[in-house]
């Protein structure tokens, strides 16, 4: 009977260490699952959710599902935010996103160009601060945004910003800006042609108009006298006719509608033509010559290249004084069939260079308007060049002369 208890009580200690032992093995077990789910939360984007069991198994599925979901959804936003910066930095304005308070939370690449931001310092700063132009800060006060500012000298004197800003949101600000640097110089530019027009044709008809006055109040009309007014009504009547002509020209080619009508021309004959033009211009004070290295012809408009070369010659006759000497070459260089227009003449400084082909452009006034030239020839020249895909080259120096020079592409040769 003692022997009983006594085997009842032993296997009831060790079901109770076998039960404890277990308990103590699922404890464990549930400290690492819990560490490794701690150690998971420490890094929970570089690091992959643990495997479980039991009730961590199903736990960790279900968080597992949650995370995809989350990741996916991350993708999708850093995907979107991608295409938007992309999108922005296409934009051909700056963009710059502003708080209540006009500090600077966001902007694009060409807004950071525009106004010298960088990003990785400015952002949270007021937009006034980096921006100090008065008239800005005027136009930002203000809150009348209906109308764009332009803004001048913000990094550069020579660029010009048209500032617009948008509210939105209750108290944010969207601000936009565009270079418009390019239609300013062109709106100065159809400013001073309008000023240059004016002044070019009120000369010659204020010399005209003059004559005829004195010649109406002339009770005994000398005859030496009236020849010589009507003489130069004359000059002054064929000048006006010829910026007429240059005008309408120029207004041609400038013309979207004008289509460029293709030929084989024959450039020898016509470089022989724009010759014998040149020696009747010069009557004779100058030494025209043409050398003619190459036979090729050219597929253009032919009038317009009796127009660029023609012009080219006319200019070296005008520009150098009488003796001086003029050479007319067509010729192959680098492969590329060039006509150019040599002399010997005063020369231009490096300065005029560039602004040679604008319209009415003249590097001294006086003596062009002594030789008769509109002041249009070399624009005109500039856009035959461009619609024949070609280049005009200058090259020159004070004292010593010039050379302009038209090189013609591959594609134009004829042959």
């Amino acid at each position: 009977m003692l022997a009983l208890l006594l085997w009842a009580i032993f296997s009831a200690v060790a079901a109770l260490l076998v039960f404890s032992l277990l308990l103590l093995v699922l404890y464990v077990l549930h400290l690492r699952q819990m560490a490794a789910f701690e150690f998971w939360l420490a890094s929970p984007k570089e690091r992959e959710i643990p495997e479980g069991f039991g009730v961590w198994e199903d736990l960790f599925a279900a968080l597992n599902q949650v995370v995809k979901r989350f990741r996916k959804k991350q993708d999708q936003l850093s995907q979107a935010l991608h295409y938007m910066e992309q999108a922005t930095s296409a934009l051909p304005e700056g963009v710059v996103i502003l708080d209540g308070a006009d500090r600077i939370e966001w902007c694009n690449p060409l807004a950071e160009q525009h106004f010298g931001l960088d990003t990785r310092q400015d952002l949270g700063q007021q937009i006034t601060y980096l921006a100090r132009q008065p008239e800005f800060v005027q136009y930002l006060a203000m809150a009348q945004f209906s109308e764009p500012l332009l803004l001048r000298g913000i990094r550069q004197e020579e660029i010009v910003l048209s500032i617009k800003i948008i509210a939105y949101g209750g108290d944010k600000k969207l601000l936009i800006s565009r270079d418009v640097t390019h239609l300013e110089r062109i709106d100065t530019m159809r400013r001073d042609f309008v000023a240059n027009v004016s002044h070019e044709l009120r000369t010659p008809l204020t010399v005209v108009n003059g004559f005829v006055e004195t010649l109406l109040d002339m009770e005994d009309r000398d005859c030496d006298m009236a020849k010589r007014g009507l003489q130069l009504m004359g000059e002054q009547t064929e000048r006006m006719t010829r910026l007429v002509d240059d005008l309408l020209t120029l207004s041609r080619l400038e013309s979207d509608s004008s289509v460029l009508h293709e030929e084989t021309v024959d450039v020898p004959a016509l470089l022989d033509l724009v010759l014998q033009e040149g020696q009747r211009l010069s009557n004779g004070q100058h030494t025209l010559t043409l050398h003619l290295e190459n036979q090729h012809k050219l597929l253009g408009n032919r009038a317009e290249l009796h127009s660029a070369f023609g012009n080219l010659c006319s200019n070296a006759i005008r520009y150098t004084p009488a003796g001086g000497e003029i050479i007319l070459r067509w010729q192959d260089v680098d492969g590329q069939a060039v006509f150019s227009a040599q002399d010997s003449g005063i020369g231009i400084a490096p300065q005029h260079l560039p602004r040679l082909t604008e319209r009415f452009y003249r590097v001294d006034r006086s003596r062009s308007r002594e030789t008769g030239g509109t002041g249009l020839g070399l624009a005109i020249v500039k856009h035959i060049a461009n619609r024949h895909q070609a280049k005009l080259d200058i090259s020159s120096e004070e004292g010593k002369g010039s050379t302009f020079s038209l090189v013609f592409p591959n594609r134009r040769n004829a042959d």
